[in-house]
């Protein structure tokens, strides 16, 4: 015969401890092959949770997790569901993670982690994102994570199915960027270089020449380049120290070599600290570590900018943008383009990546005209 699950509560209680001030201890119990553990784990100090209302709050996501087959009793606050989904549901790229910690600490957790699920309201939501003093898309990706959230709440049986607030929550101009992104002439990336000291030239000229991200970069091998059959293996990524996956399994991809810029590496490699199949490109020869880009594109990148006197509105995705705008001068077909940009779709590659060179435009614009003004021209002749 079933039985009904009881919801439990669990227990606080203040415990003394030998040194430091007293913590809250939470004790509960787990079912395991039909009989029931006692457990317990402590929550904080008393410094941290003044009162057990305090407390309560703190073990609410574990509360969701015990009671999952309970039946459940009062409100659900956001709360609760945020931290349940902090603990189990974030991202294993650590780019990500921190990326969703930072819209759930800075903006959702504030506003709306008092609010019992059902109390999340669609029109609520969608002009508390209006007023936030943020980019379209960035409130496009607050309002992403929040569908998210609310989407394990349908799976937790939190709030019925089909029934997520945020799916009617609309972010207007969520596409719509408030400044174009900066691309360089040929012109301007060769009066960057001379400004440029090794690595950091060498590492521009594979931005430049590859179109890789910068973690891609800093995270290159030498055993990743296979320079007899002129390929590149791109198969992982560093962000502020920390190595991970690339961005999506797109990104991991096999891309060309050309020989003129083997030379520039295999010159790099001799003249280079590290050299070993193991070792790094771009490593600081003190610590034997990648180097931290956002230090470089600050100290180094923006210093020569302005020195080349291109202005200091560039940075490291500027040469993926502009990587992208003369393939497109070049000729190559779109297909190829997103294949070289490692793009999952063919829209981000048209939509986001890069704009025609002036040049370009203008010499198109002429061919048209040339052939709108061919027949009258000789009609006159």
């Amino acid at each position: 015969m079933f039985t009904r699950t009881r919801y439990q509560y669990g227990g606080l209680r203040k415990k003394k401890r030998a040194k430091g001030p007293d913590a809250w201890e939470f004790r509960y119990y787990e079912t395991v092959g039909g009989s029931r553990n006692r457990k317990s784990t402590t929550i904080g100090t008393v410094e941290q949770y003044r009162n057990e209302a305090a407390a309560r709050q703190a073990v609410a996501a574990l509360l969701l997790k015990l009671n999952s087959e309970a039946p459940h009793i009062g409100a659900v606050t956001f709360a609760a569901l945020i931290d349940r989904y902090v603990e189990e549901e974030l991202p294993e790229r650590f780019s990500t993670r921190i990326s969703y910690l930072s819209m759930v600490n800075s903006h959702i957790r504030s506003r709306w982690a008092d609010f019992p699920l059902d109390k999340v309201k669609p029109m609520a939501v969608e002009e508390w994102l209006r007023q936030l003093p943020l980019a379209p898309k960035s409130r496009a990706n607050i309002r992403s994570l929040m569908y998210s959230v609310f989407k394990c709440a349908e799976r937790w049986e939190l709030i019925e199915m089909g029934k997520n607030p945020i799916a009617l929550v609309r972010v207007k101009d969520c596409s719509k960027r408030l400044t174009t992104p900066r691309v360089l002439t040929v012109k301007e990336y060769c009066a960057l270089l001379p400004h440029l000291k090794e690595p950091y030239r060498t590492m521009v000229i594979v931005a430049q020449c590859l179109g890789l991200r910068v973690s891609e970069i800093v995270a290159l091998k030498w055993g990743d380049f296979d320079f007899q059959n002129l390929t590149l293996l791109v198969q992982r990524s560093i962000v502020h120290g920390r190595m991970g996956a690339v961005k999506t399994e797109y990104s991991r991809d096999i891309v060309p070599l050309d020989p003129q810029l083997v030379s520039v590496l295999q010159d790099w490699r001799q003249r280079g600290p590290f050299r070993g199949e193991a070792d790094w490109l771009f490593a600081n020869p003190r610590t034997g570590k990648p180097y931290h880009q956002e230090q470089i594109q600050k100290k180094h990148l923006k210093k020569a900018a302005i020195a080349a006197e291109i202005g200091p509105e560039i940075g490291w995705h500027t040469f993926r943008h502009t990587y992208r705008s003369w393939l497109d001068a070049s000729g190559a077909p779109l297909k190829v383009q997103q294949e070289l940009m490692r793009h999952a779709s063919i829209m981000t590659t048209m939509n986001v990546y890069g704009k025609a060179m002036p040049s370009i435009k203008r010499e198109a614009n002429s061919k048209v005209v040339s052939m709108a003004l061919a027949k009258e021209k000789k009609g006159a002749d």
